[in-house]
């Protein structure tokens, strides 16, 4: 974890350049890059292709309260120039529609709140950490992301065999899942399978979904706790917002301590 001293309230998951092998992975959008560029670069994971073991990146940010709009503005504007970075396959970031506000089911949710929302995606895990020691992602973390965030979340995993899509149109719409689950269930194969069966089914139970990408936490000192993670992707906010934000949790909720639950459109241009 990044040792810098920014705020004596949290600690926040980026390293030094002179330690690059503990560098955390920050934010990067793929709104603002050119379409043609991620259409030609972007390999469609499958269990037939080389890329399969995709990672999947995702952090939660808590905007300080009372920030400008003009110094968060700031923050997109210099976190989207690092699209130029090779190992990116594509970005974005923006604000998080709802933070566990939409789940009708008894879910432990947890009081954990965030105001944006980035997700990136590398095709390996070594992709991910060039990225991190890029001395261009750590100027742009230190400079406009300290500053004005009070807390980050930050979880990796590896997407397997799942099929990944290409790269996402403005207005298509995210429902990410942390989930920590109780601490005598962390190390049972069988929990974490039951718990990775019900989120493969929301992909057959739901009308609508896209695709869905899950897997177990790699980077466990930045996330807080929480060791398993979902991505399920909807065409629109109209499909998103007709399922219930506790889908595919409700039958394993008894293994769950604790669980944040954020949507997230993509923004238009």
């Amino acid at each position: 974890m990044l040792s810098l001293r920014t705020s004596p309230s949290f600690s926040l998951p980026f390293s030094p350049p002179q330690q690059p092998k503990t560098l955390s992975p920050s934010f990067k959008p793929y709104l603002h890059s050119s379409p043609s560029k991620y259409r030609s670069s972007i390999k469609t994971s499958s269990s037939s292709t080389p890329h399969s073991q995709g990672i999947e990146h995702i952090v939660l940010i808590k905007v300080k309260e009372n920030t400008e709009s003009s110094k968060v503005n700031v923050m997109i504007t210099e976190m989207q120039s690092l699209v130029t970075l090779e190992q990116v396959r594509h970005l974005t970031l923006g604000p998080i529609l709802t933070n566990n506000e939409t789940i009708s089911t008894m879910i432990p949710l947890s009081e954990l709140r965030y105001t944006h929302l980035f997700h990136s995606r590398y095709d390996s895990e070594e992709d991910l950490q060039t990225y991190n020691d890029h001395s261009k992602h750590i100027n742009a973390v230190r400079g406009f992301i300290f500053p004005i965030c009070d807390d980050l979340l930050v979880i990796d995993w590896i997407a397997g065999d799942v099929a990944l899509p290409p790269h996402p149109s403005p207005g298509t719409a995210f429902r990410v899942s942390f989930l920590k689950l109780k601490e005598e269930k962390e190390k049972d194969g069988e929990v974490k399978e039951e718990v990775f069966r019900a989120i493969r089914g929301i992909k057959e139970s739901v009308e609508g979904v896209s695709y869905v990408s899950y897997g177990e936490n790699i980077s466990p000192a930045r996330a807080k706790g929480f060791s398993i993670a979902s991505l399920v992707v909807f065409p629109g906010r109209e499909e998103l917002e007709s399922v219930d934000a506790g889908e595919g949790l409700v039958e394993v909720k008894e293994h769950l301590e604790s669980v944040v639950v954020v949507d997230y459109v993509v923004p238009l241009k």
